[in-house]
């Protein structure tokens, strides 16, 4: 449904308040992110495994098997949350709903999180999972090839990172990346040149004010990770050699430009590249029950774009009935054009 006037002020009233500041707050809005955590349903097979970041610390590993796996594919999650709330436990019902959508298997990762481990720690616990897993697909029974990168918000910052780092430093290939609502810039100051920072910057539950505390945490005392690529990936001025990619921006979300920006851009240096604006969504909408319509069709793009059947909360395959024509999922590389919200 639109965002009509009586939501847009309830909106604004639950949009995060500049007056607080997020460094002296973080542990109380963190301990209550904990409080969604849902409970590991039987229905799913699920295990945590540890692996070694690059300074030695383990990184748990969270494996979501669905019950009806019908993909041997495997997708690398990678959890929003600002680099600063959020975890592997408060990602239960996110991973759970897509592993059923997909059938395919789910690795979420948990990355060590900002202020407490500033840029580029957490960036490094993600490459060093994806690094193990690639280096050893046979434990899931899959091959390099059927492992796709995917994370959302900061976790598609991550996904993005990750994969120019994989290419950078050669030990793996991606060769599949789906970044949701990702943050791709450095700037979300009222010198920013996107327009949706300005548009939808106050007054839709993310504000550019709390995205620029959530980057000066995940900076740390380091001014100069503002200029690094691996930070901010729209900065990076090589983007070849990057995997096929699917976007999904929404509507009403003030990373939705760069998010935009940054399909461009990789197309423009040769990847093949799908964009998805999601009508009427805000930023985080994935975290939403499976039951909301925006969800369902981003799951449907998802396995559009992986090439698997979306098994829906009935349990019946509806992909292959014409619901993908009603969600209009754009069948074309992107050309750089700003998509229009029917797209």
């Amino acid at each position: 449904m639109a965002i009509n006037k009586h939501m847009q002020a309830a909106l604004k009233l639950l949009s995060y308040p500049a007056a607080a500041d997020l460094e002296k707050v973080y542990k109380i809005e963190r301990a209550l992110y904990t409080l969604k955590s849902s409970p590991l349903s039987p229905l799913y097979h699920l295990w945590d495994q540890k692996i070694e970041s690059i300074d030695g610390t383990p990184i748990r590993v969270r494996i979501y098997t669905p019950k009806q796996q019908t993909s041997s594919q495997l997708l690398l999650f990678f959890h929003g949350g600002g680099w600063v709330f959020e975890s592997v436990d408060t990602y239960n019902q996110v991973c759970k709903a897509l592993a059923k959508a997909t059938g395919c298997r789910i690795a979420s990762v948990e990355y060590r999180r900002a202020p407490e481990f500033p840029f580029p720690v957490g960036l490094e616990d993600c490459y060093a999972a994806a690094k193990a897993i690639y280096a050893d697909p046979e434990q899931f029974g899959v091959q390099p090839e059927d492992i796709t990168l995917i994370g959302d918000s900061a976790g598609g910052n991550l996904t993005a990172a990750v994969s120019l780092l994989a290419r950078d430093r050669g030990d793996f290939t991606v060769s599949q990346q789906i970044l949701i609502y990702p943050a791709t810039a450095a700037d979300h100051s009222e010198s920013s040149p996107f327009p949706s920072v300005h548009e939808n910057g106050e007054g839709y539950l993310l504000t550019s004010y709390r995205v620029q505390e959530f980057m000066r945490l995940y900076a740390g005392q380091d001014d100069s990770a503002f200029t690094n690529p691996y930070f901010a990936p729209l900065l990076m001025k090589d983007l070849s050699r990057q995997p096929r990619t699917l976007v999904i921006t929404a509507e009403f979300d003030p990373l939705r430009d760069e998010g935009e920006a940054y399909a461009a851009a990789l197309s423009h240096a040769g990847a093949q590249v799908y964009l998805h604006r999601m009508p009427d969504a805000l930023h985080g909408f994935i975290s939403l029950p499976a039951r909301f319509v925006q969800v369902q069709r981003a799951h449907a793009l998802i396995a559009k774009f992986l090439g698997v059947d979306t098994v829906c909360a009935d349990n019946t395959n509806r992909t292959g009935t014409g619901w993908t024509t009603q969600l209009k999922f754009s069948r074309r590389r992107f050309t750089g054009r700003t998509p229009r919200s029917s797209d």
